[in-house]
């Protein structure tokens, strides 16, 4: 998992409330047995103007000139701004996987659905809760400004604006450890890798029949 450290990134408003996780990643795309490719189908229906299918070459679909993720301004924006209860709805991790693989590194929201909120952990999306007023000042901030950009360090934990206005967010401790190392469940695991392998040896000693392979 990529370690998140301190990020500076472009801003994209999603002014929507109660976004769930079939908008952010939609239940066809869910038959893929893959971990990867799901950028290009986040927000799926609302960015194309067609049914997608997974496998798809997007390339080519139409797209919704309306949905904010299609304007030039918020190309290549890794910080989506969005209202409260973001990501509420079912509890699919490939909603993380698809707002990492499209680009995002963080989402800021007053609230978050819990389940999908853990999940963002679990894959390197920082979930940053602000209150109703502050996330209504950064899209006021993002609407005004072409370009605008957030600093989010995640050792102070503080999202920084351009004017240098300092937003504090909590933070689990134990989460921010993972995220500052890019230690994901696997990564934690492998941290105790001559352990495990210490243990798996003295138990063949112990169990020799363990080791014993059927024919």
């Amino acid at each position: 998992m990529e370690k998140f450290t301190q990020y500076q990134g472009l801003v994209a408003p999603l002014d929507r409330e109660n976004v769930d996780t079939d908008a952010i990643i939609p239940k066809q795309f869910l038959k893929s047995i893959k971990k990867t490719g799901f950028g290009q189908n986040l927000f799926d229906e609302w960015r194309y103007l067609d049914q997608g299918e997974p496998g798809q070459d997007c390339s080519a679909r139409p797209l919704n000139p309306d949905f904010i993720l299609n304007q030039t301004r918020y190309k290549n924006a890794g910080i989506l701004l969005a209202r409260k209860n973001f990501g509420c709805g079912s509890s699919r991790e490939h909603a993380p996987w698809a707002l990492g693989q499209y680009g995002f590194r963080a989402v800021i929201a007053p609230s978050f659905a819990d389940i999908f909120f853990n999940n963002c952990y679990k894959n390197g999306l920082l979930p940053i809760v602000l209150t109703e007023q502050q996330v209504d000042h950064l899209f006021n901030e993002t609407l005004a400004f072409n370009g605008y950009q957030l600093t989010i360090d995640l050792a102070t934990q503080e999202v920084i604006a351009p004017d240098n206005r300092r937003y504090s967010f909590e933070i689990d401790g134990f989460r921010k450890y993972c995220l500052l190392n890019g230690l994901d469940d696997i990564g934690l695991t492998l941290k105790n890798a001559d352990k495990i392998k210490a243990y798996e040896a003295e138990r063949v000693l112990r169990m020799p029949w363990l080791a014993t392979q059927l024919p």
